[in-house]
């Protein structure tokens, strides 16, 4: 057993390589045909930055479906209509975050390179290998998470990205002191973009998260936990539509509607995170951990709209990382816990 996992595992990193491989020569020939003409700046009005960025997303994109499709061909063939096409929009989520992350990633490098190569131009070859360079970092990490992706992964995937899309749209922000106020500030202007993409995204990850961690608790609890799995996925899957409607609904543009969004996705969010939890009542960690997470939330809570200590920035901020720190552990729990293996339902429906 040692030995032919010890070969699956050198089988793997071999393809990993010539993935890496392959993408970067996709990034070279990509970069270079997209950027072919004159030379083009590093930064300001015609840069690299965006098409680069494009390219790379695509990428890694395409790394990841390869992967799925070469380590996990038949992975729905066994599973009953409804579980494969919940398996498989999931997938699809997945593909579109990584094109994301990988995206947004570069733009956030050419913003903070970009105040040290002040005057850069960029030839389309130079331009096609800095493409490729990119390409390959993001496509080497989709396609490892293609060939056995996991809870953990996706979490990881989401807390990196809303990161990045943050510190991305901190840096586009037209308004310095967004930081008064919330940070649905970041998502006004000409540099809203940044921000109102990157919690649509974040969004479709939450929902995604939320199949994930279906799929790992029915493999632990099986059929009989149907209908509170459906319950879980459901709540995740308001939350994520909850967070897609902030950045689908500018503050500047529609007030209300924005502050209900927001609001219902905090809410569905403890939803969520007690759902999971009454499912899992026979593990004290859990039960201690989402006690301490609510008691917290509620005391920032008080902290920013009765004592008026912390501002709805801060608040945010406490609450997307308390959540965050919550699920990384549940993850965490879930890998150990939860088999490593493929459980088709035999059930027609998750509500039946």
């Amino acid at each position: 057993m040692r030995g032919m996992d010890l070969e699956r595992m050198l089988r793997e990193q071999r393809r990993m390589l010539w993935a890496t491989a392959a993408c970067f020569m996709l990034g070279l020939f990509a970069g270079t045909a997209v950027l072919w003409g004159a030379a083009r700046p590093f930064s300001g009005d015609g840069s690299v930055i965006l098409p680069v960025a494009v390219v790379a997303g695509l990428s890694a994109a395409v790394a990841f479906v390869v992967s799925t499709r070469m380590h996990r061909p038949d992975e729905t063939a066994p599973m009953p209509s409804w579980q494969a096409v919940v398996s498989n929009i999931s997938s699809v989520a997945v593909t579109a975050a990584f094109a994301a992350v990988t995206g947004l990633g570069v733009l956030l490098a050419g913003a903070v390179l970009a105040t040290g190569l002040q005057g850069l131009q960029l030839p389309a070859l130079g331009g096609g290998v800095f493409t490729a360079v990119a390409s390959a970092l993001g496509g080497r990490m989709a396609f490892r998470a293609g060939i056995r992706l996991s809870t953990r992964d996706l979490a990881s995937l989401l807390s990196a990205f809303l990161v990045i899309g943050t510190l991305f749209a901190m840096l586009t922000a037209t308004d310095a002191a967004w930081w008064e106020r919330s940070f649905s500030q970041l998502g006004i202007g000409t540099g809203g973009w940044a921000f109102n993409g990157t919690v649509i995204i974040a969004g479709l990850l939450i929902a995604t998260t939320g199949s994930y961690l279906g799929r790992d608790l029915h493999r632990m609890l099986g059929d009989a936990a149907l209908r509170g799995i459906a319950a879980v996925v459901i709540a995740w899957a308001g939350a994520g539509l909850a967070l897609a409607a902030v950045g689908l609904l500018p503050l500047d543009r529609m007030p209300i509607p924005h502050a209900i969004a927001a609001f219902a996705t905090l809410a569905l969010l403890l939803v969520a995170v007690i759902m999971v939890t009454v499912l899992m009542a026979d593990l004290r960690m859990l039960r201690v951990l989402t006690t301490v997470l609510v008691v917290l939330i509620v005391i920032a809570v008080v902290l920013a709209f009765a004592l008026r200590v912390l501002s709805v920035a801060a608040l945010e901020a406490v609450v997307v990382g308390l959540v965050l720190l919550w699920l990384t552990t549940l993850v965490q729990l879930l890998g150990i816990l939860a088999p490593d293996v493929s459980r088709p339902s035999a059930r027609r429906s998750p509500l039946r």
